[in-house]
C-alpha cells in the first residue's frame, strides 16, 4: 500500500488555503428533503451560498454567470458558484464554472488566481481517488515518484522507478521517466548521464514512438558535439511528433552548425510555424537563408528577430546574437 499522505498532496498543491472548509461550506441535505425551488434572485442565491445552502444556490449562480448581466455580478456569481461546486464535490459543475469564468474573464487576475487553485484542488482530488481505488497500480506509483521528485527526494523517487521497472520492465514510459529523473538531479554527474542515456535507449526499444526520449538523446549528443547523432535524434523526434517545435529547432540548429545550410531551412521553417514568438528560431533561420543565398528572405527573418528581442530583453548575463 502506498503512503500518499503528504506526498501527492504536496505534489499537486491542494488548494486548502483557498477553500479551507469545503466540507463545511456546503450544507448536507438528504435528497428526499430537497424540494424544487422557485426561481430566486442573484442576491438571494449568493446569500444562500454564503450560508452553505449550495444546492439551492447553484442553478441560479450558473444562470447568472452564463447570462448577460453586469460584469461584476457575473464574476461574483461565478466565483461563489465555483466555490459551492467544489464544496459539494460536484466536479462536472466545477469544470463548467471554470470553463465559463475563463471564457468571460480570460485576463481577470482575481479569476485567474481562483482558477489556479481550483484546478489544483481538482487535481488533488483525482490523485486521492487514484490512491484510494488503485493504490498498487503503475499509475499510482508513477504519481508517487513524481511527488517525490517535486519534493527533491531524488533517491526515493529513483527507488520508486527502479522498483517499478524491476516488476514491469517492458512498461512504456518507465525508462523515460527514470532517465529524466537521473538528468534532473542537482548532483547528476557523468555516470548519471550515461545511465540516463541507456534508459532512453531502452525506452525507444520498448516504445519506438517516444519522441521525448529521442529528443533528449539529441540534446545529449549535441552537448557532446556529436552532431551526426544529434541530427539523427532530433529529426527522429520531429518525425514522430510533427508538433514538436524544439525538435525541429534542434535539428535545424545542428545542420547550421555543420554548415549544411540548405538542409537546415526546412526544419527551421517548421519550427518557425510552431513557435513564431521565439527569437532564436528567426535568427537561426535567417542565418541558414543568408548562407544559402536567400538574402532577401534572410533580412526579413533578421528583422523579426530584432523586433522580438527588442520586446523581450535577454536574460541577465546573456547577449543578443549579433
Amino acid at each position: 500500500m502506498l503512503k500518499y499522505s503528504g506526498k501527492i498532496a504536496i505534489a499537486l498543491l491542494a488548494a486548502s488555503s483557498l477553500f479551507p472548509n469545503a466540507s463545511l461550506f456546503a450544507q448536507t441535505t438528504k435528497p428526499s428533503a430537497v424540494k424544487p425551488a422557485p426561481a430566486i434572485t442573484t442576491e438571494k442565491a449568493i446569500d444562500l451560498a454564503q450560508q452553505g445552502r449550495c444546492k439551492e444556490a447553484l442553478p441560479t449562480l450558473k444562470r447568472v454567470l452564463s447570462g448577460t448581466g453586469s460584469s461584476d455580478t457575473r464574476k461574483q456569481a461565478g466565483l461563489v458558484g465555483l466555490r459551492c461546486a467544489l464544496a459539494l464535490d460536484d466536479r462536472d459543475a466545477s469544470v463548467d464554472f471554470l470553463r465559463q469564468l475563463q471564457r468571460v474573464f480570460p485576463k481577470d487576475p482575481d479569476v485567474l488566481f481562483v482558477v489556479v487553485h481550483a484546478y489544483s484542488d481538482l487535481s488533488s482530488r483525482a490523485a486521492q481517488d487514484l490512491g484510494r481505488f488503485a493504490p498498487n497500480s503503475v499509475a499510482a506509483h508513477k504519481l508517487n515518484a513524481e511527488a517525490l521528485e517535486l519534493q527533491g527526494k531524488w533517491g526515493e523517487a529513483e527507488r520508486e522507478y527502479d522498483d517499478l521497472i524491476e516488476k514491469q520492465p517492458n512498461t512504456p514510459g518507465l525508462h523515460f521517466l527514470l532517465g529524466r529523473l537521473l538528468l534532473s538531479r542537482p548532483d547528476a554527474d557523468a555516470a548519471a548521464a550515461e545511465r540516463a542515456k541507456q534508459e532512453f535507449l531502452k525506452e525507444l526499444e520498448i516504445d519506438p514512438n517516444n519522441a521525448g526520449a529521442a529528443y533528449i538523446l539529441g540534446e545529449m549528443a549535441r552537448k557532446d558535439e556529436n552532431w551526426d547523432e544529434a541530427i539523427a535524434r532530433f529529426s527522429q523526434a520531429a518525425k514522430l511528433d510533427p508538433n514538436f517545435a524544439d525538435a525541429f529547432l534542434g535539428w535545424g540548429s545542428c545542420l547550421v552548425t555543420m554548415k549544411r545550410y540548405d538542409e537546415a531551412i526546412a526544419p527551421l521553417q517548421a519550427a518557425e510555424r510552431l513557435m513564431a514568438w521565439n527569437p532564436a528560431v528567426h535568427y537561426t533561420l535567417a542565418t541558414a537563408l543568408s548562407r544559402s543565398g536567400h538574402k532577401e528572405e534572410a533580412e526579413k527573418e533578421f528583422e523579426i528577430h530584432r523586433s522580438l528581442t527588442a520586446k523581450s530583453p535577454p536574460a541577465p548575463g546573456g547577449d543578443k546574437p549579433q
